[in-house]
This record gives C-alpha cells, sequence and structure tokens, in this order.
C-alpha cells in the first residue's frame, strides 16, 4: 500500500483536498496510473490504491495538485506541481510518502 499525507507548513496545518496522482514507471518513460484521489480533511489519502492490492517493487511518482490548492486559499504560489519519484523494495508491504508543503518550498520524507 501507497498512502499520503500533506501538510501546509505557511499555515501550520493540514492541506485537504489537494489532487493526487499516483504512477509507476514502466520503464521507456513510460509511466502508467495506478491510483488518484484527493487529501482529506486531515491532509491524509489513504485511498490511492486498493486495500488488498500489493505494491511491486520499482519506481513510483506522486504528483500533488499544489496550483489548486493554493488557488482556492488566493495564495501565489512558486510551485503549481510537486512531483516526488521514489522506488519501492521487494519484501516491503507498506510506503507512506508525506509531503510538507508551502507557496515557496516543500519538503518530503519516508514516512511510516
Amino acid at each position: 500500500m501507497i498512502t499520503t499525507h500533506v501538510l501546509d507548513t505557511s499555515v501550520g496545518r493540514p492541506a485537504a483536498e489537494v489532487a493526487v496522482v499516483l504512477e509507476r514507471d514502466r520503464g521507456n518513460a513510460n509511466w502508467e496510473v495506478v491510483g488518484r484521489g484527493e487529501t482529506d480533511g486531515d491532509g491524509r489519502l489513504r485511498t490511492l490504491m486498493p486495500a488488498a492490492a500489493t505494491v511491486a517493487p520499482g519506481r513510483y511518482r506522486l504528483t500533488f495538485d499544489t496550483q489548486r490548492y493554493f488557488d482556492r486559499a488566493r495564495v501565489t504560489t512558486f510551485y503549481p506541481h510537486v512531483v516526488i519519484v521514489f522506488e519501492t523494495l521487494p519484501g516491503e508491504t507498506h510506503f507512506h510518502v508525506p509531503l510538507l508543503v508551502s507557496p515557496f518550498g516543500y519538503s518530503t520524507y519516508r514516512g511510516s
């Protein structure tokens, strides 16, 4: 399972209704969409993949629509999208990839 959580560090609270797309690298610059959704009121997205889905080892890409999120707040942002590429390893079943975002910066890490 792959999950994410978005926190808006500029206001110190979760970022709700951030559209997220999850893709898997199929090689040769070919990315396949394997999930999509929006963060909930707590900034979490637990349903990018079906609950019974397994995560195949490989490279994945999360794309966050930060432009739409900041537009709703009437805030100018430098990053219209945040893209995070990460690699999953065999034998692991859960990957949590949080995003800390503000209008002019972002960071991420592997969560638990």
